[in-house]
């Protein structure tokens, strides 16, 4: 079990199966030193999906574990393109979307779940620029989906 890992474990956190590609699209794209990851959507490590609109029925903690779980799905990727999730230099960039209700205004808080994720298991290193958008409507009616790009050693 690789350091970041076992930090993982010790948040209570495991990582799940890599999502796979649900179109003509790759889990992720190297160049250089950069692995571009593809949007994961909120699926839990069973496969059940967290659905639903944030303001709408969701609660912004709900929407936040969203997040988490998306996280964790782009953690899973990371390891099976890198090997490693040790391979990680940084997380360069992070976006998230958020299934959100048009009055809902608390969308970066709900992506406060997948930054603070990173940030608890990378530390400085998972501190990154991002985006959070509320959106009308995300792949399979899920609360939240997160795109990251991350640098890797």
């Amino acid at each position: 079990m690789s350091a970041i890992e076992e930090k993982l474990a010790s948040l209570g956190h495991s990582l799940p199966p890599p999502p796979g590609g649900a179109g003509n699209y790759l889990p992720f794209r190297r160049s250089g030193n950069l692995l571009f990851l593809s949007g994961a959507i909120a699926v839990k490590a069973d496969g059940s999906l967290i659905t639903g609109k944030a303001g709408a029925g969701k609660s912004l903690e709900e929407a936040q574990e969203a997040a988490r779980v998306c996280a964790l799905n782009l953690l899973a990727v990371i390891k099976s393109a890198a090997g490693s999730l040790d391979a990680v230099k940084q997380v360069v960039l992070v976006n998230g979307f958020v299934n959100a209700a048009p009055d809902f205004h608390d969308v970066p808080q709900v992506i406060n779940g997948a930054s603070d994720l990173l940030v608890a298991v990378f530390g400085d290193a998972g501190r990154h620029a991002r985006a959070a958008v509320g959106v009308a409507s995300l792949p399979k009616g899920v609360l939240v989906e997160v795109q990251m790009t991350v640098e890797l050693a």
